[in-house]
């Protein structure tokens, strides 16, 4: 069985076909990402991106080790993926940022809390609810 991810971080081609995506921080379950996983990318804003641009599968991941030296640590993976839409709308921080009662269940909620809360970019797992409202983000771009 497969499960959603979403990834938040600079993507510098945003055309492009696929990523490969060096050891990533992981957090919300992030770290649990397999190749099949279905993951949402969003161009990290923290570095000049405009927030979910594409959607994908994970073709590899890999764990990455930890850094000798350092005491705690984020886990981090490494993943190559490939584009399998482009998003038909866009859903970013300014978007987001209203839905700010995190115990109020909504998948828009959910997203703000695990991608916005902290401005770390990061990988993170999705409810099954978060994952079907982001597939809706794509919904005019595949008809």
């Amino acid at each position: 069985m497969t499960a959603a991810f979403a990834i938040k971080t600079p993507l510098p081609d945003e055309p492009a076909d696929g990523w490969q995506l060096v050891e990533q921080k992981t957090m919300y379950g992030g770290k649990r990402i397999a190749a099949g996983d279905e993951l949402f990318l969003f161009d990290s804003e923290n570095a000049g991106g405009r927030g979910l641009i594409a959607r994908g599968v994970v073709v590899q991941a890999a764990v990455c080790a930890p850094r000798v030296g350092v005491p705690r640590q984020t886990p981090r993976v490494t993943l190559t993926v490939r584009r399998t839409a482009t998003a038909a709308r866009p859903l970013g921080r300014a978007v987001l940022r209203t839905f700010d009662r995190w115990d109020d269940g909504r998948p828009e909620t959910e997203l703000n809390f695990k991608l916005y809360r902290q401005a770390t970019d990061k990988v993170v797992g999705l409810s099954e609810a978060a994952a079907r409202w982001l597939a809706d983000c794509f919904a005019e771009a595949s008809e």
